[in-house]
């Protein structure tokens, strides 16, 4: 294993050359796709669902409507953003409908999809349209697992990533800083990518929400987050990591990129883009000394109103484009 460093900053030049070397110097843009805001397990305790479960009276309702789905996944064409993953509560959708989701997605963006969909014993469903299945982890402690997220047992997640392996597809799973682990922990989950040979690893930052536990606790200090990020680089050359910061913490970027990452995630695309948020993203990438995959600010590659796929996404287009469009702030 290797041991932590009394200088961050070493760590970090070690971790760039490595992703410079084995990775080139391309960052992408990812954008998780939303199926549902519904979970009927509800109960992890930094989750945003968990505060909406009770409040939810119809779970049918907390479904997007399908069309909105792909006239997103669209745009995110235009703009030349990858889908990190396909995101749905647990008993949003069947699986049926989940792999019919991820094959006019695959057909609109012309590669196959990752899910991260929950616990399933049923990926013989899934075919091309497929590219990786994601294990919500979460939390790199198995003990505080099973305290934060009670009803995603560590094992079945880590059962349904072995039956990935075996059916031939990529595995990935998430990680979210701040949840109450440690820089020590980091062994453990570097155990856990070689047991279960990972593809992908998503690491998050905390986001606090009201009315969860975390609520009125702080997102992990940035060289926390990079000394993390690098450690897996280092340990994993080849490994793809995505990173995710929030719109108040912009200036993670370029330190996460520079810490090993691939691509980063977790902005609120359609109303960052064009901003003086969208703006800095770019610069973030730029003076780490990466090119970027995608854009923030280019206002050309929204395109017209109209779908290039399907007319019947017309009124969804339009209002991403407007959406887009706007002096939000």
């Amino acid at each position: 294993m290797i041991a932590m460093s009394s200088n961050i900053f070493d760590l970090m030049k070690k971790a760039n050359k490595i992703t410079l070397d084995n990775h080139g110097d391309l960052v992408t843009l990812e954008r998780a796709v939303f199926l549902s805001w519904w979970c009927d397990k509800g109960d992890c305790a930094f989750c945003y669902m968990s505060t909406q479960k009770n409040k939810i009276k119809d779970p049918s309702k907390a479904k997007r409507k399908i069309p909105n789905i792909y006239a997103e996944a669209e745009m995110c064409k235009r703009l030349n953003w990858n889908i990190e993953f396909l995101s749905g509560g647990y008993e949003s959708f069947t699986t049926l409908e989940i792999k019919e989701i991820a094959t006019n997605i695959k057909n609109i963006m012309g590669d196959g999809v990752w899910l991260n969909t929950g616990i399933t014993d049923e990926l013989e469903e899934f075919g091309s349209e497929i590219k990786g299945i994601t294990g919500a982890v979460e939390i790199a402690n198995p003990e505080l697992h099973k305290k934060i997220c009670p009803s995603k047992e560590l094992d079945q997640i880590s059962n349904m990533l072995e039956k990935a392996g075996d059916l031939g597809f990529k595995k990935a799973i998430t990680i979210i800083l701040g949840l109450g682990e440690t820089l020590e922990d980091i062994d453990y989950l570097i155990d856990y990518i070689k047991t279960y040979k990972i593809d992908r690893v998503i690491f998050y930052s905390l986001n606090p929400h009201k009315e969860t536990i975390y609520a009125n606790s702080s997102q992990p200090a940035s060289l926390y987050y990079a000394e993390a990020v690098s450690r897996i680089r280092i340990e994993f050359p080849k490994i793809e990591i995505i990173c995710g910061t929030w719109i108040d913490n912009l200036a993670n970027i370029g330190i996460l990129i520079l810490s090993g990452a691939n691509g980063i995630t977790k902005f609120p695309l359609f109303k960052m883009f064009g901003t003086k948020y969208g703006k800095r993203v770019e610069e973030e990438v730029k003076f780490a000394g990466r090119k970027l995959k995608g854009t923030f600010t280019d206002k050309n590659q929204l395109g017209n109103p109209q779908s290039e796929i399907d007319p019947s996404l017309d009124k969804f287009i339009k209002r991403y484009i407007k959406e887009s469009l706007k002096n939000k702030y």
